[in-house]
């Protein structure tokens, strides 16, 4: 259903180099939307006999499912503005790339709602979904707020569905539906749709006050009419809950996330690298800055953390806590020397992959299996 400009930026080797390429061609500019891009990898998306092209700047298609070119969800993304809290609806969702990059940015307590015209295009998404719930690393960098899908034609949306803070519409939108599109907008809210020929911001500024602006040059597929039905009656679309009341269990395990990943410092450990030389210069790039990025490194803070309850259930000693941190500490200094040999050797580092921290943290914990897994959000790897 989507015919996507893209070709904007050379192709890469992997995810990281793609976007280092985006981010060279300033498609990609805010620190938040290189991070969304960076944790999910846009090859996951393919088919497995069509992975070799995901790093093309370049829209893909095989029957009813379909990616834009990452140069425009790239613009999107920037386009959007997104912040934590906010709602989001996604027309025509697709594969669901987009709605879960939109997640991580979302958080937990962000609404974030796509609408497919295609059923086989929906258990797509839901598979990559749960997929990367259950299987990516990047899952726990993030508080996420997890899209849900519902099958429909997005103009058949009833017109008591509340409006959203961010709206996005995959298909190149006729004139004559602007109006519907910009309601479904609170005001304050930001519109990104293909609208003649252009990818177009509209920011609702007032009950009926906008301000458009023209992004870049597109070619979509026109959004699919809605049939009409033999009745005569209109064909509505429900949408899922706005809001919905958290469970004490789930706010639970939230906070115990969010707290376990506050009590360690540095920034999440990048892949390292060791190995071979003549390199691209986007892979130089990269080194370099991957290489810094190590430097700071997990440092378990024990004190934040209970320690293992002893036989008696009271909590640790102080000398349990010492000693624990001396482990930590001692890994971080054998990591380092091992990092310092290498440079000494004159090696390029390779990519190797991180240890999840947050992961290992959570099944250390003195808690009864079902519970690790409840913190985990039950992933299986």
């Amino acid at each position: 259903q989507i015919i996507t400009m893209g070709g904007a930026v050379s192709a890469g080797e992997d995810n990281d180099e793609l976007i280092d390429n985006l981010k060279e061609a300033q498609y990609i500019r805010s620190e938040l939307v290189e991070c969304a891009f960076r944790a999910i990898d846009r090859a996951d998306y393919y088919l497995e006999e069509f992975r070799d092209s995901a790093y093309k700047d370049l829209a893909w298609r095989h029957g009813n499912i379909h990616l834009s070119a990452p140069c425009i969800y790239s613009e999107v993304m920037e386009a959007l503005d997104l912040q934590p809290g906010l709602s989001f609806l996604n027309l025509g969702s697709g594969t669901g790339y987009l709605s879960t990059m939109v997640g991580l940015i979302l958080g937990p307590f962000g609404v974030n709602h796509g609408i497919e015209l295609h059923a086989d295009v929906i258990d797509y998404a839901h598979q990559k979904l749960d997929c990367f719930i259950k299987t990516s690393d990047s899952f726990d960098r993030f508080e996420f707020c997890e899209p849900s899908f519902v099958m429909g034609n997005c103009l058949e949306i009833g017109p008591e569905s509340r409006q959203y803070d961010r709206v996005y519409c995959g298909a190149g939108v006729q004139r004559e539906h602007e109006d519907y599109m910009r309601n479904l907008l609170k005001v304050g809210g930001i519109l990104v749709l293909p609208l003649e020929e252009k990818l177009t911001k509209i920011t609702r500024t007032g009950y009926n006050t906008w301000e458009t602006k023209k992004i870049i040059a597109v070619s979509f597929a026109p959004l699919v009419l809605p049939k009409h039905r033999e009745n005569g009656k209109p064909r509505t679309v429900p949408l899922p809950a706005m809001f919905e009341v958290r469970s004490l269990q789930d706010l639970s395990r939230i906070s115990i996330r969010t707290t376990l990943k506050k009590s360690v410092s540095g920034s999440w450990p990048l892949p390292r690298r060791v190995g071979f030389r003549g390199r691209s210069r986007a892979k130089q790039r990269r080194e370099h800055r991957d290489s810094t990025l190590l430097t700071n490194r997990y440092v378990f803070m024990s004190r934040l953390i209970p320690g293992p309850l002893n036989d008696n259930h009271h909590p640790g000693t102080d000398d349990e806590e010492d000693d624990c941190r001396g482990v930590c500490e001692r890994e971080e200094d054998e990591v380092e020397d091992e990092e310092d040999g290498r440079r000494k050797e004159g090696r390029v580092l390779l990519t190797e992959a991180p240890v999840n921290l947050l992961r290992e943290r959570i099944l250390s914990l003195p808690l009864p299996e079902p519970l690790k897994m409840y913190l985990l959000y039950y992933r299986e790897k």
